[in-house]
């Protein structure tokens, strides 16, 4: 085993100087000269939605529209009921339910306990979900499903539309739930 190591630390190294040798000998600099600036297109696809909502895309969701692209991409994970599926070993969370548990014994954190702001919510979702291809829906799409969560958790009308306006707007049940972190080398990087 102590052989097997040492051989392959010497070709990674003997490897790492051929590279450089070769980069050098076509005439590379000696800097790093190399890439391209990066322009805000290339960064498009990371960003995180604070709670005021800034950064918020355009387009706007119900919950009918919701439902139906719950149904699609997210139940197989989360449940048709929004129950969450651990028993199928998908492991897919619930997403309602469990509120003012979080201080008891037996905790259910969901969306509708736990989650401080909507806009949370819409940034997870639209970066993170669905699991099989996180990054897929489009944002009215995200509205729609983050509509449909909100609706069923009962913290929005069934009939109200989450845009860039409304989202930030919507009171979640546990906003007051969390204590703000007092370090002041926090501020650095707010």
């Amino acid at each position: 085993m102590f052989m097997r190591n040492n051989l392959l630390k010497s070709t990674l190294v003997l490897v790492s100087a051929l590279m450089s040798s070769a980069a050098f000998a076509q005439g590379a600099p000696a800097h790093f000269g190399f890439g391209t600036a990066v322009t805000p297109q290339d960064l498009a696809g990371y960003f995180s939605i604070p709670p005021d909502g800034r950064g918020l895309p355009a387009g706007s969701g119900n919950a009918t529209a919701g439902a139906k692209i719950f149904a699609e991409n997210c139940a197989a994970c989360h449940g048709d009921k929004l129950q969450g599926n651990p028993e199928r070993g998908i492991g897919g969370d619930r997403l309602v339910g469990g509120r003012d548990t979080l201080a008891t014994k037996t905790p259910i954190k969901t969306v509708e306990s736990y989650w401080p702001y909507a806009t949370t919510l819409f940034d997870y979702v639209k970066r993170a979900m669905p699991f099989n291809a996180p990054g897929s829906l489009r944002d009215d799409e995200v509205y729609a499903v983050v509509s449909y969560i909100l609706s069923e958790a009962k913290i929005i009308k069934p009939t109200e539309v989450m845009d860039a306006k409304t989202l930030p707007k919507v009171l979640m049940p546990n906003r007051d739930g969390f204590i703000p972190d007092a370090r002041p080398e926090l501020s650095l990087y707010r």
